[in-house]
């Protein structure tokens, strides 16, 4: 998916545009309004695109246009098999914890007990997040397979804001919170729904 393009934006537009896009679209097309299945699914593209393009203003130096050209012969390109805008999204650090070929659902800014500026990738086999302000072991992850248990809610109820929680198969709990409430239950949903597939294969 084009972030761009789903929310009708020209490709490089403005933090602001970005802002003011996601906001039409949303009073367009929440599933409020009624549109059912279709509206919902929208929405939920909507959600997703606005994400990911701010998760990529989020980073501080986004990766140069041209890395691919620039890259010597016989050496892959970090995350090469993802879009663009998605690899900005995610930054060099986390583009390089990737495995080959792992496939990115979702890049959100988050906030975790470590830290307050805490980027959040939800992948086919796991979540990774980047933890921005610590010095070292700056990028954790958790696979799908070991978690037993993922919850959201809502937060703070006036700011609009959920928390996500997740409980793993050791007892450990992850809490990722300041994400927005349709972002929180999207990606409960899709760890529920990978933590079924890695459980169904392992046995």
């Amino acid at each position: 998916m084009d972030p761009f393009a789903a929310l009708e934006l020209p490709p490089g537009a403005s933090a602001e545009e970005i802002a003011g896009a996601h906001r039409r679209l949303a009073k367009r097309w929440h599933p409020d309004r009624g549109g059912g299945a279709a509206a919902a699914a929208r929405m939920a593209e909507i959600n997703a695109a606005y994400d990911v393009l701010r998760s990529g203003a989020w980073q501080r130096e986004p990766p140069p246009q041209d890395a691919v050209s620039r890259v010597p012969m016989g050496r892959s390109v970090a995350g090469a098999w993802l879009a663009e805008p998605l690899r900005r999204a995610l930054g060099r650090e986390l583009l390089v914890a990737l495995d080959e070929a792992e496939d990115v659902a979702l890049v959100t800014p988050a906030a975790t007990w470590a830290s307050p500026r805490t980027l959040l990738a939800v992948t086919d086999r796991r979540l990774l997040w980047l933890l921005d302000d610590v010095p070292t072991h700056r990028v954790r992850t958790l696979r799908y397979d070991a978690m037993a248990e993922v919850t959201h809610r809502l937060r703070r109820p006036l700011r609009r804001v959920a928390v996500l929680r997740i409980r793993t198969t050791h007892g450990r709990v992850v809490s990722f919170s300041e994400l927005r409430p349709a972002t929180a239950a999207a990606i409960a949903g899709h760890v529920a729904g990978a933590r079924v597939d890695a459980l169904g294969a392992a046995s």
